[in-house]
């Protein structure tokens, strides 16, 4: 049995399997019910829209800027407050718009906030996110692919090597599964959202898994 020293104790692992089991299985599937309903929450590089990141002269309730921003029209816009900047620096996420849609937006939370600046904006077009999205797919699937090939040539002169590279993958999915489960429910429950540092927080985790 596999045990682990711990000043005078000794802690059985293997003998307490199954409370991990059970454990495990809660966390996962709590995870997967989250990713089927509602799912991750995707960011501007997977699903295409605007960004800007506004600062304030003066401090803006998020609530208020929210609700603004929906008298504007602009009704799934997602904002964004940036720490330790007192309620003055946001990111506000909209559907496509042009230049001018831009400067008649911040006009108007002007005259409703006060002065504000752009620090910065950006847009990705629905062919730009379709391909990052594929790319992105193709990074998983390539990493995926050499851990095969590396468990294959690890496990080659084991009695049972199929078996060994069996677990191996079920215990990477697993932890996938973890991170995955992990930001869908934080997606919902607190908007955070899927990026480009998620895949290779992602690609880190296959790694080291």
């Amino acid at each position: 049995l596999l045990h682990i020293q711990e000043g005078d104790r000794q802690l059985d692992i293997i003998g307490k399997r199954r409370w991990f089991f059970i454990i495990s299985a809660v966390i996962v599937t709590i995870g997967v019910v989250f990713l089927i309903v509602p799912g991750l929450k995707m960011g501007i590089e997977f699903d295409s829209g605007s960004m800007m990141r506004l600062t304030f002269d003066q401090p803006v309730v998020q609530g208020q800027l929210e609700s603004e921003l929906t008298s504007l029209g602009y009704v799934n816009a997602v904002v964004q407050y940036v720490q330790n900047t007192d309620n003055r620096d946001y990111y506000i996420r909209t559907a496509d718009i042009d230049r001018e849609e831009r400067q008649a937006l911040q006009a108007a939370l002007a005259a409703r906030f006060g002065p504000l600046q752009e620090q910065e904006f950006y847009d990705v077009s629905s062919e730009v996110a379709v391909e990052t999205a594929q790319n992105a797919a193709i990074a998983v699937a390539v990493a995926a692919l050499g851990i095969l090939l590396y468990i294959s040539w690890a496990f080659h002169r084991m009695p049972n090597p199929f078996r060994y590279g069996t677990c191996a993958v079920i215990a990477l999915a697993h932890d996938v599964l973890v991170v995955l489960g992990l930001f869908a429910l934080l997606g919902s429950f607190y908007g955070w959202e899927v990026n480009l540092m998620f895949i290779t927080g992602v690609l880190a985790v296959i790694g080291y898994s």
